[in-house]
């Protein structure tokens, strides 16, 4: 019996790892110098945050940024399939001006052995009360130990967002159009990543968004999801992908004068789920 315990316990110890490889592996698979997607609002509608006007559009359109009126200061965090080692952390902040609103973030993906980190610098524009458009520089690294040691980069992005009709809105966003890579042994290649977008206001309560998504590398992603105030300070919120064999996610926000809270699930068919929380809050 003593026997059979000890051989079933190496057995879950050898599944532990084997798990951790394959979360690894897909993880490098379709992230590896990935523009990540920030926000737990965005994440509970499965990352279709390219029509959202909000402190997060430092991430998915720095068209957005021209939507937020206030200093607001933010912070995210996700744990990706509850790996402490793919810990993706976020700062991001939002500083109105006359001519439009100065976006700036700062992202860490990884551990001590292994991380992606990007700061940002971005820009959004309203040109008029229906059409705006945003610019970002990006400077990436990966850090990596033994003698891999440090590569670094620089990326741009940038979106368009407009409001042909009262609650209908159209975004569109483009991440690394000019092709950057890494100078590492061999030239690693940032991934070029375009996105369409569009979200209708079927009710005052009710926002329906819905996107596409091309890496060029990748196949072509369908993703989206609905937003419902349920009350005052709360709302509900879904959403569905087809990326990685189709995932699901939901989530639910509270705001509460300058506060937003958002929480957020993530769930992959095969590594499971991932939660998703941020914090921000805008100065009077």
């Amino acid at each position: 019996m003593i026997i059979r315990l000890a051989n079933i316990k190496s057995l879950l110890e050898v599944l532990k790892y084997i798990s951790y490889l394959l979360i690894f592996i897909c993880i490098k698979a379709h992230s590896v110098n990935d523009n990540y997607p920030s926000g737990a609002r965005a994440s509970a509608l499965s990352n279709s945050g390219v029509v959202l006007e909000d402190l997060w559009s430092n991430y998915h359109n720095q068209a957005g940024l021209a939507g937020v009126d206030k200093l607001t200061l933010g912070f995210h965090y996700e744990n990706k399939y509850v790996v402490s080692q793919y810990g993706l952390h976020a700062l991001a902040l939002a500083i109105p001006t006359n001519r439009g609103t100065i976006g700036a973030s700062v992202t860490f993906f990884g551990y001590s052995k292994y991380n992606e980190s990007k700061i940002s610098l971005a820009f959004g524009k309203p040109f008029g009360d229906k059409f705006s458009a945003g610019i970002q520089l990006d400077l990436l690294n990966i850090y990596q130990a033994e003698d891999y040691g440090n590569s670094t980069t620089l990326a741009v992005e940038a979106g368009i967002l407009a409001e042909p009709v009262d609650g209908l809105f159209i975004g569109a966003h483009v991440y690394n159009p000019t092709k950057s890579y890494y100078h590492t042994f061999e030239p690693e290649k940032v991934p070029t990543i375009f996105q369409v977008g569009i979200g209708y206001y079927f009710t005052e309560k009710l926002l329906i968004v819905m996107e596409t998504e091309k890496d060029l590398e990748q196949k072509i992603v369908f993703q989206g999801g609905a937003e419902y105030h349920v009350i005052k300070s709360i709302y509900a919120r879904v959403g569905l992908s087809t990326f990685e064999l189709s995932s699901y996610s939901f989530g639910v926000g509270f705001v509460y004068k300058g506060i937003k809270a958002d929480m957020a699930f993530s769930h992959h068919q095969i590594l499971g789920y991932t939660p998703h929380v941020s914090f921000s809050y805008s100065f009077r």
